[in-house]
């Protein structure tokens, strides 16, 4: 017999050899119909298995369902990405299979199509009808296990050259031994890891949604293949809502408003790398005098660094063996030099600088910090994806007491600024991952570190194995926009690694030289990356201190061109971002054309208004909802501006264990 344990603590005893599918029918009848699969976690973590794969003993086990949300959805996703690929061979004899992973929302499949054919959204009808006869025929998923031989074998038989080179770097790894395993579903063979749902009708809705071109492996050496995007959901209804959110997606594109704006735009004379037009400059010179004011009130230096360094420097740091693929580099003076792919190396420099006192502990050293990193050209995103990068950075360097209270005092840094955007913020601790320097000794003291400044907080927190940097675990804060998506923004990083690196020392109290700690810290992540996000979250609307272009005065007609220069005038005295509008033209028209800009508000202004001293005001509300309309004299203008304006002017510090909103 063997025993598994369930969510809830109850222990099972089954027979030895045991399924998931045994399990779920132990539990009940009504799970044994609703299974998929079977989550089980072991001392090495937890593996998703096929319900037919045998259980180990003294594992934890979850039966996956439609209801276990994205765990299901990714299987399902991956099984689409099959179904797919079956449906691809027999329409197109020939075509060779590259790979086919479920991904956030989706799914994909790499195809290099036989010479003369192109497949486009046209052919999507086809191909998805094709797909639904698989679906509706409920294949089962099959398993089976082949040793590497005969797996190459099989591939190269079929003329499958990716499969073949995918087998034969696991080979590589494996020293020429061992098994990889296949599914079959219907008439369909493919490598696969699994799992997979218990067959095809699983599948309860899905569509195709693009085609794009992807380098194999994504190296632009390599051929370029076809990628064919489709998502997937267990109900019609949940794809709809998906489409929906796609399509509000796409009207608020970042990429999109800041042509429409006039914020910034790219060119190919440097690619991945944004021009900030006026009004682009004004959003991010705001965040700027934002991120300022607030690192100075929290005690942190600015300092400024090159941009260039001799690669002695990213040797040292590690970043030459571990990152030196998305670096740039050139030769000065017969020198080898690289650009910086991230700041804390310069910001060491400035700790090295002079001799240092735990009286100087803990250091806080802020930069505004440019940064290059050699994106692929496949994968720049307008202002997401980006290879010319401002960071929000900082770094700390103090001792081993201060490390709780210093974490602790970035965290609530972190909630005060998310608040200014009504972010919804989750907490992920990311651990080691596979490529990493410093000791296992080191790494455990400093997850140890984190967790304990989450536990301090109050913090509901998900572990995240396998995800930290390369130096060191870190805290990551994520943040769900208006469209339901969730966006990596801050990162906390403990570091004992770097420190260790460059000898770094200070004197403490007993005159004795100790090893300092570094904690690296972003909030917004980026400043380029942060204002994509935030144009998509807002729709273009943006709160009142961030609009480029605050209010719009209109004049009703010509003879009053005067008076709204004067109420625009007294505005831009008191700081408030104004246009004037045009005096030609019908005022619906001129009012049309100031809505374009989308400023938080519309000043009209006639007769009546100029009689009066008012302005005849347009409020547009962020995020939707119905618009304000109302007189106000330009004194209480100037006031409702200025109320408004405040909790971005008068941000505070709340105290260490504040963030959930208690002492």
């Amino acid at each position: 017999m063997i025993t598994v344990t369930l969510p809830d603590g109850k222990r099972l005893e089954l027979p030895d050899g045991a399924t998931g599918r045994d399990l779920a029918a132990a539990i009940g009848p009504g799970l044994a119909k609703a299974a998929l699969a079977v989550a089980v976690e072991t001392a090495e973590g937890e593996e998703v298995l096929d319900l037919g794969a045998p259980l180990p003993d003294g594992a934890k086990a979850r039966v996956l369902t439609p209801a276990s949300g994205e765990q299901a959805l990714a299987l399902i996703r991956h099984d689409a990405a099959h179904v797919l690929a079956t449906a691809i061979c027999e329409l197109y004899p020939g075509t060779k299979l590259s790979i086919g992973p479920p991904i956030a929302d989706g799914f994909y499949y790499d195809f290099e199509f036989p010479p003369g054919v192109t497949v486009s959204e046209q052919d999507f009808p086809a191909i998805e009808a094709r797909m639904a006869e698989h679906i509706a025929a409920a294949e089962p998923f099959v398993r089976e296990e082949l040793s590497i031989e005969r797996a190459l074998a099989y591939f190269a038989e079929r003329d499958q050259p990716y499969k073949v080179e995918l087998i034969e770097e696991i080979a590589g790894r494996a020293g020429g031994d061992g098994t990889v395993s296949l599914y079959t579903n219907g008439p369909f063979t493919d490598l696969c890891r699994g799992p997979h749902a218990p067959d095809t009708s699983w599948i309860k809705a899905f569509k195709l949604q693009s085609v794009a071109g992807a380098y194999w492996r994504g190296d632009a050496r390599n051929k370029m293949l076809t990628r064919i995007y489709g998502t997937a959901f267990f109900s019609r209804k949940e794809l709809e809502e998906h489409l929906a959110r796609l399509e509000l997606a796409k009207a608020r594109d970042h990429r999109r408003l800041g042509r429409e704006l006039g914020l910034f735009f790219f060119s190919e004379l440097s690619p991945g790398s944004p021009f900030w037009t006026p009004k682009g400059m004004t959003i991010f010179n705001a965040l700027a005098e934002l991120w300022r004011r607030e690192n100075r009130n929290r005690g942190y230096q600015e300092v400024r660094t090159p941009l260039l360094y001799d690669v002695a420097l990213w040797r040292e740091s590690g970043h030459w063996e571990k990152y030196r693929e998305n670096m740039y580099f050139s030769e000065v003076e017969g020198r080898a030099m690289g650009l910086k792919p991230m700041n804390c190396p310069a910001h060491i420099q400035i700790f090295k600088s002079e001799l240092r006192s735990y009286r100087e502990l803990p250091l806080r050293l802020a930069e505004m910090g440019l940064v290059h990193r050699h994106e692929p050209s496949g994968v720049l995103h307008g202002l997401l994806r980006v290879r010319h990068i401002t960071q929000d950075d900082a770094h700390i360097f103090c001792a081993e007491e201060q490390v709780e209270g210093e974490v602790r005092s970035v965290l609530a840094f972190a909630f005060d600024l998310y608040r200014l955007f009504d972010f919804e913020v989750a907490v992920e601790l990311s651990t080691r991952p596979e490529r990493r320097i410093g000791d296992d000794r080191l790494w455990d003291r400093a997850e140890q570190a984190l967790a304990g400044a989450l536990a301090a907080e109050g913090l509901d927190y998900k572990v995240n194995p396998g995800d930290g940097a390369f130096y060191g675990p870190k805290i990551d804060l994520h943040m769900t926009d208006s469209l339901g998506r969730s966006w990596q923004l801050g990162t906390i990083q403990l570091d004992y690694a770097m420190p260790e690196r460059f000898d770094l020392r200070f004197t403490a109290a007993d005159n004795r030289q100790r090893r300092p700690v570094l904690i690296h810290r972003a909030l917004f992540g980026s400043f380029e990356r942060f204002i994509g996000i935030l144009l998509e979250h807002y729709g273009g609307e943006l709160p009142l201190w961030l609009a480029p272009v605050q209010v719009v005065v209109v004049p009703v007609g010509e003879r009053f061109a005067r008076y709204a220069q004067e109420v625009a005038d007294g505005l831009r005295r008191g700081g408030i971002r104004v246009e004037l509008a045009g005096a030609e033209g019908s005022l619906g028209k001129r009012v049309r054309e100031a809505e374009l800009a989308k400023p938080r508000y519309i000043a009209i202004v006639g007769e009546r208004e100029e009689r009066e001293g008012t302005v005849a005001l347009r409020q547009r509300p962020v995020g939707g909802g119905s618009r304000e309309e109302r007189t106000l004299s330009v004194a209480e203008l100037e006031a409702r501006l200025a109320a408004e304006l405040r909790p971005f002017t008068d941000l505070r510090q709340p105290e260490v264990g504040g963030i959930l909103g208690g002492p």
